[in-house]
């Protein structure tokens, strides 16, 4: 699989390296000389010096033919422009973009960048999970606004003992997967019993998140 990367820094330089010793085709585009430089010294001549936002750097990249195309700059306005060129001029069939700012994420998905990354998220999910008053984990958000959540039944759970068809989930929410805690997964289906530890998989809209933190959690 061919993967371009827009951004030479630390995240995109060991992103490079995983894809690379994983048997991929890879090039890193950076458009500060110094970051290039270190690339080529340091990984190997997969560095083009150039701005991943400007078409003519793109076709040089060959990226009509890439697979994959993963804008991690530190900036999220690049990263946007980035992502829009490879999908609507050289037709990536998967993009990816690093959010800076989570608050940008609505605008991504607005002109049809399906995939974001954002470090807060990851940090504030891992956080969530540690704090006993806060089992809900949003995980994503999907194109449409829709959210994809986790739910970990504790002691008080509502939910614990009932048959999932039992339990009554707000309009608009839909459970995937059902994980006990001794581990495995199963499909969510409405004769599955829940216990105290289970954690669950589902997507919401923001309006009925409420409501199923409370059908699930109390």
């Amino acid at each position: 699989m061919y993967c371009i990367i827009v951004g030479g820094g630390k995240v995109g330089s060991s992103l490079a390296r995983e894809l690379l010793s994983d048997g991929h085709e890879c090039l890193v585009i950076e458009k500060e000389r110094a970051k290039a430089d270190r690339i080529t010294d340091e990984i190997g001549d997969i560095a083009l010096l150039g701005d991943g936002c400007e078409a003519a750097v793109l076709e040089r990249a060959g990226t009509a033919r890439a697979s994959m195309f993963i804008a991690v700059t530190g900036d999220d306005e690049d990263n946007l422009v980035a992502c829009q060129v490879a999908r609507k001029k050289f037709n990536v069939p998967h993009v990816i973009a690093r959010l800076n700012n989570p608050k940008n994420a609505p605008i991504f998905h607005a002109v049809g960048i399906d995939v974001t990354v954002s470090a807060t998220w990851a940090i504030l999910a891992q956080v969530e999970r540690a704090l006993p008053t806060r089992h809900l984990v949003e995980v994503a958000t999907l194109r449409d606004g829709s959210r994809v959540v986790t739910a970990l039944l504790g002691e008080d759970s509502p939910a614990a003992g009932k048959r999932l068809g039992d339990v009554p989930l707000p309009a608009g929410t839909q459970l995937i997967s059902v994980c006990p805690a001794e581990g495995g997964r199963r499909a969510a289906d409405a004769g599955v019993t829940l216990h105290v530890g289970d954690e669950l998989l589902a997507i919401t809209s923001p309006e009925a998140e409420p409501a199923l933190r409370k059908a699930l959690l109390g």
